[in-house]
């Protein structure tokens, strides 16, 4: 497990959790590809697009940006044939997960914080050139033309969402939540693969009791609540319909304190899930309340403010009678590892 604490976690360091996943650093990119010669009508090559964004990438830099085929995601624009002129062809995202390049130190420092502000700054720097260079480009494919623009999305860019929250706690509510609090402490995570938040032997299901000792590692919370994310992965995408269903939960975190609220959604923003054992990447998209725990709110009824909890407390209760019933097939040194702090 990672012991170093969480204000001093560069954003290209690996980040460990509980249950055997990890928060992997990697930069998301969006983009939209338009057609900058008026005649095109048919679907948009993706294999040669992605071919020549990946030419560029690693000849447009003093370090090559190296990106593998299955880190540059396209999909296609719907009814392409009923678009307009100026409409978008397709839509897309780009992962630059090789990082590796940015942790080069140029010279040493004498405290730990100021190599991880260093690296910090490398890193937004260089962020920001990349989407300069990318962002307006112009691709020659066959004779037909492409323009692209490029943007980091808001989820993505911990940076803009510390500056949404600010301007909205100053301006637009008065510096106060539903809540009662002057800040955020409210994260939702979409995307997240359920089988990763299940218990073993137990249920392919998330499960809040796995859930809850995962997101601890952030801090204390106050209120947490799962739901099956079946929408997550469809927009803009022509099979969206085609998604196994409960494949994805959406996990949302009420944290005790703003600084815990705040270092979760510093270290979760910009990084990517694995699992132990596992080769897949899990891209999820994690966002702040401006409500904060709006289930809490929703459950609530007037002068009730403990159903939300009793609710969570026999969930947990349910859940450890599972793991009880099912304890006896799992030898005891498994289990201590499995739940060792």
């Amino acid at each position: 497990m990672t012991i170093k604490p969480l204000e001093s976690l560069p954003p290209t360091e690996t980040f460990e959790m509980e249950s055997g996943l990890k928060l992997v650093p990697r930069l998301k990119l969006n983009f939209t590809v338009y057609p900058l010669t008026p005649s095109v009508t048919k679907s948009l090559d993706e294999w040669k697009l992605k071919r020549a964004l990946i030419e560029f990438l690693k000849s447009s830099f003093s370090a090559p940006v190296i990106v593998p085929e299955e880190d540059l995601v396209i999909k296609r624009i719907k009814q392409l044939k009923t678009r307009k002129c100026g409409d978008p062809l397709a839509r897309g995202t780009l992962f630059v997960r090789d990082l590796a390049f940015l942790k080069t130190a140029n010279k040493r420092y004498e405290e730990e914080e100021e190599e991880v502000t260093a690296l910090e700054k490398k890193f937004l720097d260089w962020r920001q050139l990349l989407v300069e260079k990318l962002d307006g480009i112009e691709l020659n494919l066959e004779g037909f033309k492409f323009k692209l623009t490029v943007f980091i999305p808001e989820c993505d860019n911990f940076e803009q969402m510390k500056r949404n929250w600010e301007e909205f706690y100053a301006f637009g509510n008065q510096g106060y939540s539903r809540s009662g609090s002057q800040g955020p402490d409210t994260i939702t995570l979409r995307g997240a693969p359920s089988r990763w938040f299940a218990e073993p032997w137990v249920s392919s299901k998330p499960s809040m009791l796995v859930t809850h000792t995962i997101f601890s590692t952030f801090g204390s919370i106050r209120n947490l609540n799962i739901a099956v994310d079946d929408d997550f992965g469809k927009d803009g995408n022509e099979d969206g319909e085609d998604i196994i269903s409960g494949l994805h939960c959406k996990i949302t975190v009420q944290f005790e304190k703003h600084r815990d609220f705040y270092n979760a959604l510093k270290v979760l923003s910009g990084r990517s899930l694995q699992k132990q054992g596992s080769r897949l990447w899990a891209d999820y998209e994690v966002t702040w309340e401006k409500d904060g725990f709006t289930q809490y709110s929703r459950i609530q009824t007037s002068g009730n403010g403990s159903r939300m909890k009793e609710i969570s407390a026999r969930q947990f209760k349910n859940e450890a009678l599972g793991r009880q019933r099912y304890s006896g097939s799992i030898p005891d040194d498994s289990r201590r590892k499995r739940f060792k702090e």
